[in-house]
């Protein structure tokens, strides 16, 4: 049995698991997997070099009537015996399932993750420790391949992974600033290269009994299924091939690694916003392998959908032929409400109604800051002005001269002279004959329909740009230029900032 422990020792230190010195919220359902990792954990905290303190924490989903209670006395009586904190909980997995339309499997999960967390932060841990084992691994490949992934869901489980980054709509926990804040949050698996063979052998040997769970052999279960009916079945063919679900897991994992971080740098050159909308440069998104353009649009949803745990590979080949091949004004239906949308010379990702009210739901018009055709707006100087129909707001604000507003990189932001500016603003949408001086072209003035096909608007998008008045004149065309006669010189000495900004749901 010593093997076993040299495993999770080597496990621990090799991947950082357990925080020295830190509290360790340990899931305990029972059965042998958490019975051995509670036992094994126990005897490493007793290490003085880690200095670890364990709490035990145990959730009755309530789905096997008086099995679920004997399972919770169990736990409770064994953290007793041992000496060790304990936290109990029951809730209503069915309940939970039924009301948002998902499987038991996937509902129980959910709630037990959310209730570990909360005693995490009840008791100030800063790490989870749960039982999933070797064989869990393999099961979860298999899974994933069957069910259809990508190269992350190859890599299984990985023994260390932050709660913050689990797609589960369940973690809410509350927090205060004396508690470990979710994104702090890590969940550990010390056993993940310990087989349940060797966990039960671990069990007789130290005379531990565990509790056993008799819908563990309910096929109607997908795991349950794969694991008494597939894989022995493919171990007919191949007797490792458990070991060889793990290691094309470890193979997949270290691939990941490198195929995200060159994502990241792709991202980082070809994203031009990232909030509400996610905007890529249309050019520069093409010009990445076919393997970044995936990988850049699945983050897309990823960012915009934290929740949602299994993003279709139907989806994502939608969106990135519609990006590659599609023209200004198409659109392409993801999921979860999400939209893609092409411009000129750019492609969104985004929630179909955001900044999207009226017509526009049907008419592939961008997320931008967008008016009605003929919408005119008094403008609240300093404060926010709402654009009516949509979901943003114009937020106006007066600060000292400093330097730097030459270099503003946002087209949505403006900063002008305030004494310069000084009637009243108006937001209106644009008129035959409408003219503007651009910043840096010396006075010269200019029609605004010229400006805005210079500046690769779409046709279908020019009736409903803002413009920005200062009494009769054009001060700024929204999202392109502002006027020459209202921009900040050196002599400027109050600077008013304009800033559409996209406002939360």
């Amino acid at each position: 049995m010593s093997d076993l422990i040299n495993t999770v020792r080597q496990t621990i230190d090799r991947h950082n698991l357990l925080p020295r010195g830190g509290t360790v919220v340990v899931g305990v359902s029972g059965g042998p997997d958490s019975l051995c990792l509670l036992h094994v954990l126990r005897a490493l905290a007793s290490d003085a070099q880690r200095g670890i303190s364990l709490h035990v924490a145990h959730l009755n989903h309530q789905l096997r009537d008086a099995d679920s209670d004997q399972d919770a006395a169990f736990v409770e009586r064994l953290a007793r015996e041992w000496s060790l904190p304990f936290t109990t909980a029951a809730r209503d997995v069915s309940a939970y399932a039924e009301r948002e339309h998902l499987a038991i499997e996937e509902a129980a999960r959910q709630m037990r993750y959310g209730f570990l967390v909360e005693v995490a932060q009840q008791v100030g841990g800063d790490t989870i420790a749960v039982a999933h084992h070797a064989d869990d691994q393999a099961e979860s490949v298999l899974m994933h391949v069957i069910r259809g992934t990508g190269i992350a869901g190859l890599r299984g489980m990985r023994p260390k992974s932050k709660i913050g980054e689990m797609r589960l709509a369940e973690l809410r926990p509350q927090t205060t600033d004396r508690r470990p804040q979710l994104a702090d949050l890590s969940l550990v698996r010390p056993l993940l290269y310990v087989t349940r063979t060797d966990i039960e052998a671990y069990c007789t040997a130290y005379d531990l009994h565990p509790r056993f769970d008799l819908s563990n052999l309910d096929q109607t279960y997908f795991r349950n299924w794969l694991r008494h009916t597939v894989l022995p079945l493919l171990a007919q063919h191949n007797p490792g091939v458990r070991d060889v679900l793990c290691r094309a897991a470890e193979v997949a994992a270290a691939d990941y690694d490198l195929l995200h971080a060159e994502m990241e740098r792709a991202w980082a050159q070809v994203v031009r916003a990232s909030g509400a909308a996610i905007t890529f440069d249309l050019a520069g998104w093409r010009a990445l392998p076919f393997s970044l353009q995936r990988a850049t649009v699945r983050e897309a949803i990823h960012r915009l959908r934290r929740d949602l745990r299994n993003i279709n590979f139907v989806h994502v080949e939608r969106a990135v032929d519609m990006a590659q091949r599609g023209s200004t004004g198409d659109r392409a239906t993801l999921t979860e409400g999400l939209m893609l949308t092409i411009t000129y010379d750019s492609f969104a990702v985004a929630d179909e109604r955001v900044g999207l009210p009226w017509p526009a739901a049907q008419s592939g018009l961008p997320p931008w800051p967008l008016l009605e055709p003929g919408t005119r707006v008094a403008v609240n100087v300093p404060g926010h002005t709402y654009l009516p129909g949509t979901d943003w707001a114009l937020e106006v604000d007066i600060a000292e001269q400093s330097a730097g507003y030459h270099a503003n990189p946002d087209p949505w932001v403006a900063y002008l002279d305030a004494d310069v500016c000084s009637d009243a603003f108006l937001l209106r949408t644009r008129l035959p004959g409408d003219r503007i001086a651009p910043q840096g072209m010396n006075g010269h003035h200019v029609k605004l329909s010229e400006m805005m096909i210079n500046g690769k608007i779409p046709q279908f998008v020019r009736d409903r740009m803002p413009i920005l008045l200062c009494g009769e004149h054009v001060a700024w065309a929204c999202g392109l230029r502002i006027d020459e006669r209202a921009r900040v010189t050196p002599a400027t000495r109050r600077v008013l900032r304009f800033r559409f900004v996209l406002l939360d749901n």
